[in-house]
């Protein structure tokens, strides 16, 4: 039997029609004698009636059937009794009472309740075992139905902003540096590898010198990293690029695209122009280049404050060009040890030597470190964080950038706990977005000796910049941008090198990297920027993690149909797996089994 209807699809209007519908078994109900069935497709309910006792065929058939088995129903649109309707389901005022059943599938008993209240108690990796069930759950479903309504939306509105999309290939080269590849053996190239794509950064940039001008794609990306709820090995990011664009036409674009994706996936008017902060301000007050802005706490520096103190912890790290930097977490002196030890070894796995504290309870400073301040330090303490009974001050000191993360990280965590305590809100629909900008280009990397780059090494310096690159390359500011959403990194980009001679320079000059490697890794992309290639910018924003907000849930693996666990296994198609002798011959590779200690 074909359908003629979704299962939330009929109402009153329809009472008296002849409907087939088609779904599997949500609910068994025998109430004297006449079943009733919620039968569920992927729109909604329809409750089905039967009625054995007068169809000897359909007493048979109703004997095998249990939750989850595939069936088809027809019959007659029937209004339902007074008192028995059900305001929640679209269908809830009528009911089909059957007079045909086609069993296509009898089903087993599933191994965890596919309700949401039962499943979400349900150990995830038994869900990923029996994937196929836990998709069966309506906020699975839900999630789902999301992804497509934003990937839908983002594709409109880059067709409406007269973009075209490209494919560009998974099968790239190897360019070590960053993120860890994944290499993939080239059978016809013996001894020889691909890499899957981190992201499609050099061909979108030579789509540019191309001429395509105004690219997008819904990208699949490869990483072989660590894997935790917000990252998976294979990923999917929305990407674009535009030629004869600045920074100022990259934002309004994409606020454009954050707010139509709000409007039609969460009914939200996000408010634009969204704020900016430089990476500067955000680690100065926030302690991080992500900041959640739903909250307060902010950092407050006292390094002048405590420079000539007689406390030789802070004043000697003064003295030593580093940062003294406080934050007072209102409301939280009632911390416990626990919760205290907690956040000091969080401040310790970010290189604190421990957390200096100052409890203010009923009017009085408790602390070892009290007695070393004096009553100017005191009130100026008093005076920037706003210090009243009940309040806990941390302090970092440490180098400027250290001083500032840890604190960061403290923050977080004491709002956490405050939330737990009912004193702050932070709700997963308070959409507080901002742009990240002015980030340094460079940072120093201490092991390998020389300058990294902070974004990639394609994005270009702040034009004012750029003289700086032979004399304090750590202070030339790139021209990257990060979109930030309560404390995630929704996306991030920048304007890119376009000049041969300058791209040439950052990589050999700046970076260090030899020449050789430069053209083993780049020779074809600085060829073709001699070919003409416009001033171009781009970004990326990653997909799974703008769902995963829109659905408030902390997982992208909620919002994947397929996804790896945190060791990236597939548990359902039990994968990855060995492979044959055979297979390894052919691709010229032989495998050794790990040393054990």
């Amino acid at each position: 039997m074909k359908h003629t209807h979704h299962c939330a699809q009929l109402t009153s209007a329809d009472i008296n029609s002849t409907v087939t519908l088609v779904g599997w078994v949500d609910t068994i109900r025998d109430q004297g004698g006449i079943i009733f069935i919620d039968l569920r497709d992927r729109k909604g309910l329809t409750q089905i009636k039967l009625e054995p006792h007068d169809n000897e065929q359909l007493g048979e058939q109703l004997k095998h059937l249990k939750d989850e088995s595939v069936i088809a129903v027809a019959g007659l649109v029937s209004p339902r009794p007074e008192g028995t309707q059900n305001a929640n389901l679209p269908t809830g005022q009528i009911e089909v009472v059957a007079t045909e059943l086609q069993i296509h599938n009898l089903a087993d008993t599933p191994p965890f309740p596919l309700d949401d209240a039962g499943g979400d108690k349900v150990n995830e990796d038994l869900r990923l075992t029996y994937r196929y069930l836990d998709l069966r759950r309506p906020r699975m479903r839900r999630n789902l139905q999301m992804r497509h309504t934003v990937s839908k939306t983002i594709r409109d509105y880059f067709d409406e902003q007269d973009f075209i999309e490209v494919e560009t290939p998974f099968l790239f080269k190897s360019t070590p540096e960053g993120a860890r590849e994944y290499l993939v053996p080239s059978r016809i190239h013996p001894g020889e590898f691909y890499a899957l794509s981190q992201s499609p950064q050099q061909y979108k940039q030579i789509l540019m010198v191309a001429g395509v001008e105004r690219y997008f794609q819904i990208a699949r990306c490869f990483r072989d990293e660590d894997l935790r709820s917000d990252r998976q090995m294979e990923f999917t990011q929305v990407d674009v690029e535009a030629s004869f664009v600045d920074r100022e036409d990259i934002y309004a674009l994409f606020e454009g695209m954050v707010k139509q994706v709000w409007k039609q996936a969460a009914g939200v008017d996000i408010e634009t122009p969204i704020l900016r902060m430089s990476y500067q301000e955000a680690m100065n007050r926030f302690g991080v280049d992500k900041p959640d802005m739903r909250f307060g706490l902010e950092l407050v520096d006292f390094s002048e404050t405590f420079r000539a103190s007689s406390f030789k912890v802070f004043s000697g790290t003064v003295k030593n060009g580093g940062s003294i930097k406080a934050i007072n977490a209102k409301g939280l002196a009632d911390i416990t040890q626990g919760e205290l030890k907690s956040l000091e070894d969080a401040a310790k796995s970010l290189g604190a030597k421990g957390l200096a504290f100052i409890k203010v309870e009923a009017g009085e400073w408790k602390s070892p470190i009290v007695k070393f301040f004096s009553d100017e330090e005191k009130a100026a303490l008093t005076a920037q964080l706003g210090l009243e009974d009940g309040d806990i001050i941390f302090f970092a000191a440490a180098e400027w950038e250290r001083a500032c993360s840890i604190l960061g990280r403290v923050r977080l965590d004491s709002a956490a706990l405050l939330q737990k305590r009912g004193k702050i809100e932070l709700r997963a629909d308070d959409w507080k977005f901002l742009w990240v900008i002015e980030f340094p280009l460079m940072s120093y990397d201490e092991e390998a000796g020389r300058f990294v780059a902070t974004h990639h090494p394609f994005t270009s310096p702040v034009p004012e910049d750029i003289p700086l690159l032979d004399t304090d390359p750590k202070a030339v500011r790139g021209q990257h941008y990060d979109l930030v959403l309560n404390g995630m990194e929704l996306g991030g980009g920048s304007i890119r090198i376009h000049q041969p001679a300058l791209q040439k320079k950052v990589f050999e000059d700046v970076l260090k990297i030899p020449a050789d490697v430069v053209e083993s890794r780049f020779g074809y992309m600085l060829k073709a920027f001699k070919y003409g290639a416009p001033p171009h910018g781009g970004i990326a924003f990653g997909l799974d993690r703008m769902v995963a907000l829109l659905c408030g849930t902390t997982s992208i693996r909620d919002v994947i149909a397929f996804p790896k666990t945190q060791r990236g296994q597939d548990l359902m198609a039990q994968s990855p797996t060995p492979v044959t002798a055979r297979q390894l011959k052919e691709l010229h590779i032989q495998t050794v089994v790990p040393e054990t200690d």
